[in-house]
């Protein structure tokens, strides 16, 4: 290379400064009061800006979006003025996904109790919850800016409509990594029917390093392809060809400083080591049997039950985030499959007792108080009937405007409702949280000032929560 020209190249400039191989893939994709340890591994765990209530985050996302009105939401309006026509002033310049005409307004059909010291109003579809509702904070008045599937999932995971952008579970092991050494640090467990939905962009990594990427894993045999050895390779055989390649990469890697390459080395240095820590981590056999009677688990079996028991065992052994997707919410009445006289209460008891379980088990090890445990939907239902199948199910259409979640552990205030909707459950009539608020006040918990996690991509700085967001102090411990 010309001697003028290495003055002035990056390559060069890194070479002779000295700066590690970490530092250097690093060093630009993390904001330094984030960074702590060596850097040698980008997935190391590091220091949060300030104290976190929570380490780690179960997201338990309940996809295609539950009925807030049968579940937490009871409107003796909504039930007194069943089946007549939906006021004019709520239908006058709305959008609704379905919806055409005038509809009819739709009372629950199931009954509600307060519940716990807290007071909590939970519907009897959802017993084993009712029974942890002290454990709980709902918020009444989560609101949204979509109402399809695609779109609001991927802005309820990545705070953006169009796919491309990180999801939360990647911008938080992107700001603090994982104390996990022997499992990826963002891992996903999908269950229930397959439905239409934003599939894999909510848990990308987007624009950031494919290392913060989320990793599915299968709940049904083995749960990550590729990971055991190829027939005719023994251990020995492929760590030699592990170590080769990342010694290959590490070349590449201080040639061009390109952080993908960081990322291709601790993609094989983990492959390996998880040939042994998922086995172990998937044997759920060697939990006990009253674990399994708890969460109503059978060992070999998909089901969300057993999402919920692996999800504990992941965040026991250092993951940071941990999503469970449960699909097949989506109750517009086409079919007793999809009603929310026969759909939803199925639903109900594939999800509920494993659940509580989870919150029961992560308590009893000494774990809630620092998991962060999140239960929702991508939006809510709406107080009308949709009208499909001529009348013959019931159902409701999808509704931006005002929906619940529930969070416990790791910080959140137990047994608090925050917010509160109209007669109708239509609209917000009490302390707003929108879905960038959301995601301000988990990486609030988690020790992460949002505002100060960012990315700079394609010349700006992106973060999760954009130009908005603001913790929802009510939610804080």
């Amino acid at each position: 290379m010309n001697e003028d020209l290495k003055g002035v190249t990056r390559r060069h400039f890194f070479r002779q400064a000295g700066f590690g191989i970490g530092s250097m893939a690093l060093g630009s994709l993390l904001r330094r009061d984030l960074l702590a340890g060596d850097g040698v591994n980008p997935m190391a765990a590091r220091r949060p800006h300030f104290a976190a209530k929570a380490k780690n985050v179960i997201y338990l996302f309940m996809a295609g979006a539950p009925s807030q009105l049968d579940l937490f939401e009871p409107k003796p309006k909504l039930v007194q003025f069943h089946n007549q026509p939906c006021p004019e002033e709520l239908l006058k310049g709305e959008r609704f996904a379905f919806i055409k005409g005038v509809p009819k307004l739709l009372g629950t059909p199931y009954t509600f109790q307060r519940h716990g010291a807290s007071g909590a109003t939970i519907s009897n579809l959802l017993p084993h919850l009712a029974g942890v509702a002290d454990e709980l904070a709902f918020v009444k008045s989560v609101h949204t800016n979509h109402f399809n599937h695609a779109p609001a999932q991927i802005f309820m995971n990545t705070g953006h409509i169009i796919v491309g952008r990180p999801s939360m579970g990647s911008w938080t092991t992107y700001g603090l990594g994982s104390e996990s050494s022997d499992l990826p640090g963002f891992v996903v467990l999908v269950s229930g029917k397959i439905d239409p939905g934003a599939g894999s962009s909510c848990w990308s990594s987007g624009f950031l390093p494919t290392t913060y990427q989320g990793i599915e894993f299968r709940t049904k045999g083995e749960p990550v392809p590729c990971v055991s050895n190829p027939e005719g390779v023994d251990a020995a055989a492929r760590g030699r060809s592990v170590e080769l390649i990342s010694e290959l990469n590490r070349r590449h890697l201080e040639e061009t400083g390109d952080p993908e390459i960081a990322t291709r080395i601790a993609a094989y240095e983990m492959g390996y080591r998880m040939q042994s820590s998922v086995p172990e981590l998937a044997d759920l056999a060697k939990e006990p049997k009253w674990v399994h009677e708890m969460y109503g688990t059978e060992p070999g079996k998909s089901s969300f039950g057993n999402n919920c028991l692996l999800a504990r065992r992941l965040v026991e052994r250092g993951v940071r985030f941990v999503q469970l997707y449960h699909r097949g919410w989506d109750h517009h009445g086409t079919d007793s499959s999809d009603d929310i006289m026969t759909g939803l209460p199925n639903l109900c008891r594939q999800t509920d007792r494993a659940a509580v379980a989870l919150l029961r088990d992560l308590k009893q090890r000494g774990l809630l108080d620092e998991t962060l445990v999140i239960w929702g939907g991508e939006f809510g239902r709406t107080p009308m009937n949709e009208g499909r199948a001529e009348g013959k199910f019931v159902g409701r259409d999808h509704h931006p405007r005002a929906f619940t979640m529930w969070l416990a552990g790791g910080g959140v205030k137990p047994g608090v409702t925050v917010g509160a909707t109209d007669d109708l459950g239509y609209t917000i009539a009490e302390d707003p949280v929108h879905v960038h608020d959301l995601h301000a006040t988990v990486l609030h918990l988690m020790g992460i000032e949002h505002t100060r996690l960012v990315h700079r991509f394609q010349g700006r700085d992106y973060r999760l929560t954009d130009v908005h967001g603001k913790v929802v102090e009510k939610l804080l411990a």
